[in-house]
């Protein structure tokens, strides 16, 4: 981001007391404060763009990006996938993830999205079934999504939007289905 001049710079305000010269030399210094402050604070957003052999590609707000596909040695019985990408901080990672061990009740953002991949959890038109605060966590944050499924869905139905909370009901029993399916 690049501010070069912020307001008028031929017309002296009135009654300030201040000459010109002084006017100009603040301006200055605080345009270079704002792109200083601008260039430390930008960060390098890395998106991989999907391929037929990817289940997901996507990231969130924080930075983190990545993709995932099925491992070469995936099977119907341990169904295994590959994450790779940058962690929020920039770093590059690269994961495996044995899909039955993953519990949603206790997960990281990246093993959800291989879940969801894996599993087919439709998406409503938009880029994730995931409850919106997802978008905050980190590549090693790991949280209750059913809880966060059903405070979404309380939340969808304290504003009256039946039809989300049905979706988030959806999304929530599909994962529901999987981690149940053995007990």
């Amino acid at each position: 981001m690049r501010i070069n001049e912020i307001g008028p710079t031929r017309y002296p305000m009135a009654g300030t007391g201040t000459s010109n010269t002084q006017k100009n030399t603040e301006k200055e210094s605080f345009a270079k404060a704002l792109n200083n402050a601008a260039a430390v604070n930008q960060k390098e957003y890395i998106v991989y763009m999907p391929t037929e052999d990817m289940l997901y590609s996507g990231g969130n707000g924080t930075g983190l990006s990545y993709y995932i596909q099925y491992a070469q040695n995936s099977t119907e019985e341990d169904p295994t996938v590959i994450a790779k990408g940058v962690d929020e901080n920039g770093q590059e990672f690269e994961q495996t993830i044995h899909l039955n061990r993953i519990n949603p009740h206790c997960a990281t953002i990246v093993e959800m999205h291989a879940l969801e991949a894996h599993l087919g959890v439709d998406k409503n038109g938009g880029l994730t079934s995931l409850p919106p605060e997802t978008g905050n966590m980190g590549l090693h944050d790991t949280a209750d999504f059913m809880e966060m499924f059903q405070k979404q869905i309380q939340d969808m139905k304290l504003l009256k939007q039946s039809s989300l909370a049905a979706y988030y009901q959806y999304s929530m029993r599909m994962f529901e289905a999987f981690w149940d399916r053995e007990k």
